[in-house]
């Protein structure tokens, strides 16, 4: 049972790793794909950790743990190329992470000695309990320009629009060191707008092969950073289509000066600024922009 009297469902992904569904929020934890293999395609695999020789150090913020999966994933990935893993974390709710831990099925995904350094982390005081809007701006007077990798992992926008914010994402976007990354499985228009209006390179994260979801290439979450992004095996440009997305109504961004505002609030205050744009010729419909690309899907 979450803190908000909500009891979490556990699920089988895809790949057979365990996963969670919230009643709360209406969505799961992960791709139906599977959790496991969602965190090291969106997460691990984009993080470009061959940039960095065997003995590194790397400074990482996850954002949202939920399960922990993606640090584990993290974890593993750095025990195999030697390097000094420094993390932080940032979580509302306890009980994803303990029924995580407490599941045989997720402690069998892992190699040995993943999850008791899991539970290391977690127990750290690098591990920050509450709200994320709160707990980041202490790491942001701290520790400013002192991240490599940032691991965005949050319920959808239209869920939890908080963490999605112009405000949230400039701070998250503070942290980076210049050759830094923020990494998320989000490719909302509105999102990639506010991480360009907090002054960060975006790129896509390749879809996995096969799973494209339209023919120009729709990507697979967005990654992010203080310097131009190289395009490699999992990092690529925006496509034309998914620039001109940045032109539409769908990428009015969310906002929430002070970090104070409510989900409803957030939204309505969305709406309303997607409604003027549009009133004053600003921006384009996002349902021309489909029709003019074919896509029958909505990528708002």
């Amino acid at each position: 049972m979450t803190s908000n009297g909500f009891k979490l469902e556990v699920r089988s992904t895809g790949d057979g790793s365990f996963s969670l569904f919230s009643p709360e929020f209406g969505e799961a934890f992960h791709s139906s794909r599977g959790a496991l293999t969602e965190a090291r395609e969106k997460f691990v695999e984009p993080a470009g950790l061959e940039r960095l020789g065997r003995g590194s150090s790397l400074r990482v913020l996850d954002v949202c743990v939920g399960t922990g999966c993606n640090t584990a994933a993290l974890i593993e990935a750095c025990a195999s190329r030697g390097l000094e893993l420094h993390w932080w974390g940032l979580e509302l709710d306890r009980e994803p992470l303990a029924q995580a831990l407490a599941s045989p099925a997720f402690r069998a995904q892992w190699q040995p000695g993943t999850v008791a350094r899991l539970q290391e982390l977690c127990s750290s005081p690098g591990m920050l309990w509450g709200d994320a809007r709160l707990a980041v701006q202490p790491l942001v007077e701290e520790q400013k320009g002192q991240f490599d990798l940032l691991l965005l992992d949050a319920f959808s926008p239209s869920r939890c629009p908080q963490l999605w914010s112009v405000e949230f994402l400039g701070a998250l976007g503070s942290l980076l060191k210049p050759e830094g990354r923020l990494l998320t499985y989000c490719s909302a228009a509105a999102v990639r707008q506010a991480l360009r209006l907090a002054g960060l390179d975006v790129a896509a994260i390749e879809a996995p092969c096969g799973l494209q979801q339209h023919k120009q290439d729709w990507s697979g979450g967005t990654a992010a950073s203080p310097s131009p992004l190289t395009p490699g095996p999992r990092l690529r440009s925006l496509t034309p289509m998914e620039m001109e997305h940045l032109g539409t109504n769908a990428a009015e961004p969310y906002r929430d000066p002070g970090f104070c505002l409510d989900r409803k609030t957030i939204l309505q205050q969305r709406q309303q600024a997607q409604a003027k744009a549009m009133r004053e010729g600003n921006v384009e419909g996002t349902s021309a922009w489909r029709r003019r690309w074919g896509l029958a899907g909505n990528h708002q």
